[in-house]
């Protein structure tokens, strides 16, 4: 059985001393997949704990997994994985991102690449054909992020794939992003961790394609897959702009998704998806009493500078409160907030934050930071805008979807693949989808779908906490397992597919053909269940507060919900599958800690102080983790 799927290499850089050497993925596969869960062990293995997410020591691992460079399955994605200043404490965050960079990686010769260490002068990597180079990147420092790529496709030929962070990322904004080819983003502030190193770019080739071990059971799953998703599988596509946008498709996908670029009145390719699409959009309405194109501007504005949209959003509005209560105004700030939902403002604010000039160098440590400076009741205008402590913008609400409390409470950043879970099925529902077609999901599909895909009917019946810490822990860790696979999100898993439930065993099936190791789904669910419990042993060794870390902001619990993106009336499935509203609920702390104590029960976890317990660690084969965790005191 001949097994290719892999690259077979690990590459680990060392920018302070120049060294390179070539660890075999193999050593981390066979209980860590690839994907997530190979970055997290090399992050175990090679970070101190007390490392600053600016520190040389820090490593920022980007990789792709074993579907990587297959076509028809959606299995190109590819994450950053590492320490990240955007949240306070600092803690090992990742980035998710689509386009074709994470396969041209691994046709380059490598599963992950490493970085350690520190430059002494601004540098880029370029991989190409298992081999590394260290090149001077001064002509590029300064640079956006799509100028960065277009000269380094100049340089070294249009087959290159290119991943650059812009001028935020070199002034260490916390929230910098870092942009690739197909204007693939990614968050948790990973540019400044690159401009820390003085990494402008990665630059890769190469032409290493992976084969399968079951060749021929690859082409029957990928066969069924277009059968589920060919007709159904596009999401609904609300950011279509008849004759500007058209359909940007993935390496290797199944069907493509709502996933477009917006070609402006100026001739420019724009990105123009999801929640990116809409950052400015209220502002711009605001200001000029329509939409009009200087809503892709400020997309745009942000990719190519560095800006993660998710900060960028709540932190607009919270500029246009305080402007409007009389905290800050354009002349203490520099920023003409009079003309917020102008082009003018917006060109200003992304300038501003991404050289840290005056009021940008507050602004670029994230606003809940920015607003703390500010003082003067600055803190109480955010609100419920933003859900984590990493600023980024409040979705998918717990206050109406119960169990997103839960995964929003154990994760270091906004887990937007399981916040999905929910709501994608929800946008499917009849009651709230946004077309009315045939064979949308009924309130008793949903409950079918919940036994299905959450393990009990009552995961479906929002109106109560029965069956919401299992949906969290199943959830949790099917996510985990495809993080490492790593398959997109927008059509993993199949939850419903031509009026029917969908098959949640696709994804251990394809990992079976592609690697030759038989996984059922279950298999391939305890596999993530062991990479989220070695996170959580990260995220502990790293200050990680527990059960006590475990927590809500505030606002979720004392502010009552009135409206929330994509569902105005806070509608969902509740007895029987009947339409309720949650409007004005509020997450009940004593309700929450009661599912807290259900939650630790299920993961096998001490109940008191959501430790770990050694006998979980050593059924998820994870004994070393547990040793290292003894010492500490952070195992029961």
């Amino acid at each position: 059985m001949n097994n290719n799927s892999y690259a077979g290499n690990i590459l680990k850089v060392d920018l302070s001393t120049g060294s390179m050497v070539n660890l075999p993925t193999n050593e981390y596969t066979d209980r860590f997949i690839g994907g997530r869960g190979l970055a997290a062990k090399l992050y175990w293995d090679n970070v101190p704990p007390d490392t600053g997410a600016f520190d040389p020591d820090n490593c920022l691992i980007f990789v792709t997994g074993p579907l990587a460079g297959f076509t028809r399955l959606g299995g190109s994605r590819w994450q950053i994985c590492g320490k990240s200043a955007a949240m306070e404490p600092q803690y090992f965050s990742h980035a998710n991102l689509g386009g074709s960079w994470g396969a041209r990686m691994k046709f380059s010769g490598y599963d992950a690449i490493a970085v350690h260490g520190r430059a002494e002068k601004p540098v880029y990597l370029f991989v190409h054909d298992g081999k590394t180079e260290i090149r001077d990147a001064a002509f590029i420092w300064g640079k956006t992020a799509k100028e960065t790529q277009a000269i380094l496709k100049t340089e070294l030929g249009k087959g290159v794939r290119v991943v650059a962070t812009g001028p935020a990322g070199e002034n260490l904004v916390t929230f910098a992003t870092v942009l690739a080819d197909d204007d693939a983003s990614g968050s948790s502030g990973f540019g400044a961790i690159m401009g820390s190193k003085k990494l402008k770019a990665i630059a890769v080739a190469g032409d290493k394609k992976p084969t399968a071990a079951r060749p021929e059971k690859l082409a029957e799953e990928a066969d069924y897959l277009f059968r589920l998703r060919g007709k159904s599988g596009q999401r609904p596509h609300l950011w279509i702009h008849e004759g500007h946008t058209r359909q940007n498709i993935c390496y290797g996908c199944v069907a493509g998704c709502a996933r477009q670029y917006y070609h402006t009145s100026d001739n420019k390719k724009v990105k123009f998806f999801c929640q990116a699409a809409d950052m400015y959009q209220e502002a711009v309405i605001h200001h000029y009493g329509d939409w009009n194109e200087v809503v892709v501007q400020a997309t745009e504005l942000c990719h190519t500078y560095g800006l993660d949209t998710f900060v960028m959003e709540p932190m607009i509005a919270w500029l246009a409160g305080c402007y409007q209560a009389g905290i800050l105004g354009d002349a203490d700030t520099g920023l003409q907030l009079s003309k917020m939902g102008s082009v003018e403002f917006i060109e200003t604010l992304v300038q501003t934050i991404s050289f840290r000039k005056d009021f940008g160098d507050v602004l670029a440590r994230g606003t809940l930071a920015a607003a703390a400076a500010v003082g003067q009741g600055a803190e109480k205008l955010i609100g419920d805008s933003i859900s984590t402590r990493a600023s980024d913008l409040s979705m998918y609400d717990p206050r109406v979807y119960i169990v997103t409390g839960l995964l929003y409470a154990t994760e270091p950043r906004k887990p937007i693949q399981q916040l999905h879970d929910i709501s994608f099925t929800l946008m499917e529902w009849e009651v709230t989808a946004p077309e009315k077609v045939p064979g949308q999901i009924t309130g008793k599909d949903f409950e079918d779908i919940a036994e299905r895909f959450w393990g009990s009917r009552a995961a479906g019946d929002m109106s109560i906490t029965e069956g919401k810490a299992l949906a969290a822990k199943t959830i949790q860790d099917r996510n985990y397992a495809k993080e490492s696979l790593i398959l997109c999100d927008l059509l993993f898993p199949v939850v419903w597919t031509e009026g029917r439930v969908g098959d949640p065993a696709v994804e251990s099936r394809v990992f079976s053909a592609v690697t030759g190791k038989e996984t059922d789904e279950a298999g391939l669910s305890r596999m993530g269940e062991r990479i989220f419990n070695l996170q959580r042993a990260i995220r502990l060794r790293e200050g990680w507060a527990g059960r006590h870390g475990d927590a809500l902001r505030e606002v979720f619990h004392e502010i009552p919900i009135q409206s929330i993106r994509f569902n105005p009336d806070c509608l969902v499935p509740g007895p029987q599958g009947e339409p309720i509203s949650r409007r004005g609920a509020v997450v009940e702390k004593d309700q929450f800690e009661a599912l807290k104590d259900e939650y630790y029960q299920l993961r096998g976890w001490d109940v008191s102080s959501g430790l770990p317990t050694r006998a979980t660690m050593q059924a998820l084969e994870l004994d070393d983790i547990a040793d290292d965790l003894e010492t500490r005191g952070l195992v029961k």
